[in-house]
């Protein structure tokens, strides 16, 4: 079950393609933010919505909203993603899947992460959630319409 609109989003401490580690209460203290939790780097589903992050990116970029993206892929997979598909934003690795568990975007027992993505506001409340796990496209679209509905 994933996160409802207006409950505070979990903190996130995860390593991040860029080589450190990724703190949101640290690295985005008072920033909107749109994290995407997806299955797996390099599977059509998840390439197509990187891609459409990727090409969507400086509508968010526009209006000082960060993305980032999580998966159970581990650093050095996602820096190879990130490199073939261009993608301007940083990806990071929850081998354990604990913060997918916090956000209700990890299926029990299957320990897979489900396609989740959250707009977080400046305190990091969560502003919009929108699932799906074979509507890769359809969460960008829905992010936009969040983002452009809370300007």
């Amino acid at each position: 079950m994933s996160l409802k609109v207006h409950q505070p989003s979990p903190d996130i401490y995860l390593p991040s393609t860029n080589g450190n580690h990724f703190k949101l209460s640290r690295d985005l203290a008072n920033q909107p933010v749109i994290i995407y939790f997806y299955p797996k780097d390099f599977t059509p589903g998840c390439t197509q919505e990187a891609c459409s992050f990727r090409d969507a990116f400086s509508v968010f970029r526009n209006l000082n909203i960060t993305v980032v993206g999580i998966s159970r892929d581990s650093v050095e997979t996602h820096q190879k993603f990130k490199k073939q598909h261009q993608l301007p934003f940083e990806l990071l690795s929850d081998r354990d899947g604990s913060v997918a568990k916090k956000y209700g975007a990890l299926v029990p027992f299957l320990k897979v992460v489900r396609r989740v993505t959250y707009l977080l506001d400046a305190n990091h409340k969560i502003a919009a959630v929108y699932e799906d796990m074979f509507g890769a496209e359809k969460h960008i679209q829905q992010m936009v319409k969040a983002v452009q509905k809370s300007v």
